[in-house]
């Protein structure tokens, strides 16, 4: 699927390539955007753009030669971007490839990314008077949307603290499981900003006759450093929770073995004293007498509650 875009006067508009042609409507277009091209609209892309396009795996190498190079087709950048799939964080890659008047992005997947930024043209929110300016304002807006990630794990971490450090009660099994997802999410979003690193630093290599656009790459690098940091506050914080939700854990299981290692020397003694009445030898001192069955009941009943006192005044109990 095909969505193609033009500027004017610095807004990015939408053009409707059923009045004009689709040929004719890649030709006037400034940003090419294909979604999952079927194998059709990758041959027409292919001829329209002189070059092979990239498969899926190749777009998953993670060499900085196969990510980032330039060719006769133009300035390559292969960008990680996050995405969510039954509400767990994923990574897609998309292939950008820009040209001295056009860009053209090729991705497998629908990206948040890329919505928002379509949602924002239409409003008028967004500026871009060359692909050059454009693939900034993308790569811009993919790290404002991992920014807005990474608030929402530290959000759920500060519920999950909670839970693990202050609930009575609490289900450790399941905040075990939001602390694992936690650190999944934040790995990727990790991966992101490292990849997006990456890919600012050869643009600015190849964009030194723009000077606007290299200060504009300069503060997403600051703005990249900035949520490395956090990331590695939130590793920490994750390791933190889950080393404690562990410790509770622990706690909780060696309560139940203390409980059972008591009950267990408790009622050693008593079952001693009933394993002693209970043998069946013909000379026994106490068979014949009248008092020896409330004589064992007694002593087992004493056996069994001096330990337990014992342990009480210990503070074992």
């Amino acid at each position: 699927m095909f969505k193609l875009f033009t500027f004017d006067n610095g807004a990015i508009l939408e053009m409707d390539s059923d009045g004009l042609g689709l040929e004719q409507a890649m030709v006037d277009a400034h940003w090419l955007d294909a979604q999952e091209p079927e194998e059709e609209e990758r041959l027409l892309l292919q001829r329209f753009s002189r070059v092979d396009l990239p498969e899926l795996d190749e777009m998953e190498e993670i060499e900085a030669s196969a990510r980032y190079f330039v060719d006769q087709a133009g300035i390559h950048v292969h960008s990680l971007f996050l995405t969510q799939s039954e509400g767990r964080h994923l990574t897609s890659s998309v292939a950008c490839i820009l040209q001295p008047n056009r860009l053209i992005t090729i991705r497998d997947c629908e990206l948040a990314d890329f919505r928002l930024l379509r949602m924002r043209a239409r409003r008028g929110q967004v500026e871009s008077n060359s692909a050059a300016e454009l693939l900034v304002t993308l790569l811009e807006q993919k790290v404002e949307n991992l920014a807005d990630n990474l608030e929402d794990i530290h959000r759920r971490l500060e519920k999950t603290s909670f839970l693990v450090l202050e609930e009575e009660g609490s289900d450790l099994e399941e905040a075990i499981a939001q602390l694992a997802k936690s650190e999944d999410s934040n790995g990727k979003i990790r991966l992101c900003l490292m990849d997006t690193q990456r890919a600012i630093s050869f643009l600015l290599r190849h964009l030194r006759e723009a000077p606007e656009l290299q200060e504009s790459c300069r503060e997403i690098m600051r703005d990249i450093e900035t949520l490395m940091s956090h990331t590695t506050f939130l590793f920490d914080k994750i390791n933190f929770l889950m080393d404690s939700t562990q410790g509770f854990i622990n706690i909780e299981q060696n309560q139940i073995i203390k409980i059972f290692s008591i009950a267990a020397v408790v009622f050693l003694p008593p079952t001693l004293v009933a394993s002693i009445y209970g043998m069946n030898f013909a000379h026994m001192p106490e068979l014949q007498w009248l008092l020896g069955y409330p004589w064992a009941l007694g002593l087992m009943v004493l056996s069994g509650v001096t330990p337990y006192l014992f342990f009480k005044y210990k503070g074992w109990l």
